[in-house]
């Protein structure tokens, strides 16, 4: 007997990244609240998202003076910039997401001024919530560049962008504790961090994302997914008088999409991205937990 893939069998997981994108700026002493566990850069607040996984490091390789206790050239820790484009670093993506100062990383005030460099990086992909649909094309031909602003038709132009495509899903941007999605060991990502993601004006757009076509547990044959590096070019909110918000995410594709059928490569990560080992000295698989 013959059978059809249906759509409730695939869905996204996206990674963060800002690729080759590298924000430098200067954290001058005054910068640093230490009571408050808070520090400030010039305009990083533009750069950086609630959540990411981020890179600092002293551009003249000496040791950092911010986290209480790292004593070395450069950290990776997840941020949380609050309302006043603050951050705070975190040992945890859900602790970032919560956000609460008693969480947060106590710092210390540099003696002088350091030059720094940022950058949003992680090595864990996190399913896309709320998910309605999606649809993409691998044609180059077909890209609709009449859509696109300035920027994107000139990366066409230069033969950078080989794809296109768009993402509907129910808006949300709270983690809600009777939310089922938020309760999943790993926390979802949401419509509004890609409605987020276009307005980066220093790091980019970017994300990287697998498009599963059909998914079953993680170590069978018969998973099937496009894997692709991603810019964000639109976000539109559907805002009805009665019903529910939704977003449309429209996205070009800076390389080409790779199509993957078999065993999902997801073994157990720790914070700080080195694989958790058995007794033997083998992967967790994600699947073991």
């Amino acid at each position: 007997m013959s059978s059809v893939v249906k759509g409730d069998t695939g869905y996204i997981e996206l990674q963060r990244t800002s690729l080759e994108y590298v924000v430098r700026a200067t954290l001058n002493p005054d910068d640093v609240n230490t009571g408050k566990k808070r520090f400030s850069v010039l305009d990083i607040d533009s750069s950086v998202i609630t959540g990411d996984r981020l890179d600092i490091s002293t551009v003249d390789d000496s040791d950092m003076e911010l986290v209480s206790g790292h004593n070395y050239p450069d950290g990776s820790w997840y941020v949380n910039v609050d309302a006043a484009g603050g951050l705070r670093l975190f040992e945890s993506f859900d602790m970032a997401l919560e956000g609460l100062a008693a969480n947060a990383l106590a710092l210390v005030t540099p003696s002088n001024p350091q030059d720094l460099f940022f950058k949003a990086r992680d090595n864990s992909y996190r399913p896309m919530a709320k998910v309605t649909n999606y649809e993409f094309t691998t044609v180059r031909e077909l890209v609709q560049t009449e859509t696109l602003g300035d920027t994107f038709k000139k990366q066409y132009e230069n033969g950078l962008i080989q794809g296109q495509g768009s993402v509907t899903c129910f808006w949300e941007h709270r983690y809600l504790l009777n939310d089922p999605d938020t309760r999943h060991a790993v926390k979802p990502e949401f419509a509004s961090y890609l409605a987020r993601l276009i307005l980066r004006l220093n790091q980019g757009s970017e994300f990287l994302g697998k498009f599963y076509l059909f998914r079953e547990r993680l170590s069978s044959p018969n998973n099937a997914w496009y894997e692709c590096e991603a810019q964000v070019t639109n976000c539109a909110i559907t805002v009805p008088a009665a019903g529910v918000l939704e977003a449309r995410i429209d996205f070009i594709t800076n390389g080409k999409f790779k199509l993957k059928v078999g065993a999902i490569d997801a073994h157990l990560l720790k914070e700080d991205a080195d694989f958790v080992l058995k007794e033997d000295g083998s992967k967790i698989f994600l699947e073991d937990q």
